[in-house]
């Protein structure tokens, strides 16, 4: 495996991760890229879109989230998307990534990263614990919320 990078999201990479494919049974639990993609222009000010590549190749989206001001606690410093191609699943990129996340929320003085995901059999909830996410609570659709605490 060549080495991962994060790279902005940008003109030459958003069709790239706008075309990422899942596994068979996953795409119930992910909003399309290009949606995460779009609400990241909405936003500017506090969205953090970027693409995980390998070499040359888009092999992952994150799209991070920094908001002090939020009303909800979890959605002041979380994860708000990611997605990993399925050809890439299980060879660190989602990790590279959440990790690259929780980097950039440490630098800008937060203590703890969030993500909320809907619990299922496909769902991401293993993924998250794997890389460190503690369940701390549920909202009020039955998702659950994970917390990731940041060391300084």
């Amino acid at each position: 495996m060549a080495e991962l990078r994060l790279e902005e999201l940008s003109a030459k990479t958003i069709v790239a991760a706008n075309n990422l494919t899942l596994r068979r049974g996953q795409e119930q639990f992910v909003t399309p890229p290009s949606y995460a993609i779009a609400d990241s222009f909405l936003n500017p000010v506090t969205s953090w879109p970027r693409v995980v590549l390998e070499g040359d190749k888009v092999v992952g989206f994150i799209r991070g989230n920094f908001d002090p001001e939020a009303l909800q606690p979890e959605f002041r410093s979380c994860v708000w998307r990611v997605t990993v191609a399925s050809d890439a699943q299980g060879t660190g990129v989602g990790k590279f990534a959440v990790w690259a996340l929780a980097d950039e929320a440490r630098s800008r003085g937060f203590e703890r990263l969030t993500a909320i995901w809907e619990p299922g059999e496909d769902g991401p909830e293993q993924f998250f614990l794997r890389v460190g996410f503690s369940i701390v609570g549920e909202t009020q659709y039955g998702e659950s919320i994970g917390e990731l605490k940041l060391s300084a």
